[in-house]
């Protein structure tokens, strides 16, 4: 497993300009990195990764699956952007992993398992096997071709650290605080169980965007990570740091958040 300092990945996902960039001010203090997916990046273009990017680490989950040159292309495009991550359907195969590999060497390519909205019906109804056996072996091409890391279920976890060891990165979507709604996903995690687990990053969107106060939400969440009350944070005098893992201080150790000329180099 990789060392990391603050685990929480909030998703971005809305069309609205507005709200996007309200959302970046927000949080881009209270998360370890913020994801552009298809619906930020389809609606507000590359520019939300460039916006998202001057504030936090990005993680670009595009899930592209497409002929390796056509990969290839999309990869160099989003590391120009200034993206910490990518994602790939590993299902996309070797020769496309390794095309965005090699496209983007400063960006990490995370290969995509199954997604967690799919159960061992949905995965019958394509024609794929079983969870416990597509998972592991999708993760370890994934890595076997050169990925960074992979992006998989809670559930699947302990078959996916079996199958390509604690160093490649992994990252956990279908996060759920306890008692919060499952929404569309048909495999979900607590983030302490998920840390638990093996993963590395934690992907939430809804239970911290959707709240009436997403700051709360997103202290509450690494509050609870950690063991903590999260009223002890917001009880914190202003500009004190309240996240683990510093606010983005180049001084500050375990801080992995790039600087602007890291992300834009001239």
């Amino acid at each position: 497993m990789t060392e990391i300092a603050n685990p929480l990945i909030v998703a971005l996902d809305t069309s609205d300009p507005r709200r996007f960039a309200d959302l970046v001010d927000a949080l881009a203090g209270e998360a370890g990195g913020l994801k552009v997916g298809l619906e930020a990046f389809a609606a507000l273009g590359p520019d939300a990764v460039r916006r998202a990017g001057r504030h936090a680490e990005v993680f670009c989950d595009l899930k592209l699956h497409d002929i390796p040159a056509t990969v290839a292309g999309a990869a160099a495009a989003v590391a120009a952007l200034g993206a910490a991550q990518l994602t790939v359907h590993a299902s996309g195969g070797p020769a496309m992993i390794e095309a965005a590999v090699r496209a983007a060497p400063g960006v990490a390519i995370l290969g995509v398992t199954v997604l967690t909205s799919l159960d061992a019906a949905a995965l019958v109804a394509v024609g794929q096997p079983g969870v416990a056996q597509q998972v592991p072996r999708l993760a370890r091409l994934a890595v076997d071709a050169g990925a960074a890391g992979v992006v998989c279920a809670a559930s699947d976890l302990a078959a996916v650290r079996a199958a390509i060891g604690p160093g490649p990165l992994v990252v956990v979507p279908g996060i759920r605080p306890e008692g919060a709604a499952a929404h569309d996903q048909a495999r979900i995690a607590s983030p302490r169980a998920a840390l638990a687990a093996g993963a590395d990053r934690l992907v939430v969107g809804r239970p911290v965007t959707g709240a009436p106060d997403p700051v709360a939400a997103a202290r509450a969440l690494l509050a609870g990570i950690a063991g903590r009350d999260a009223r002890a944070d917001a009880d914190r005098p202003e500009g004190q740091d309240r996240r683990p893992g510093g606010g983005g201080d180049p001084e500050r150790p375990g801080d992995r958040r790039p600087s602007d000329a890291q992300r834009f180099p001239s």
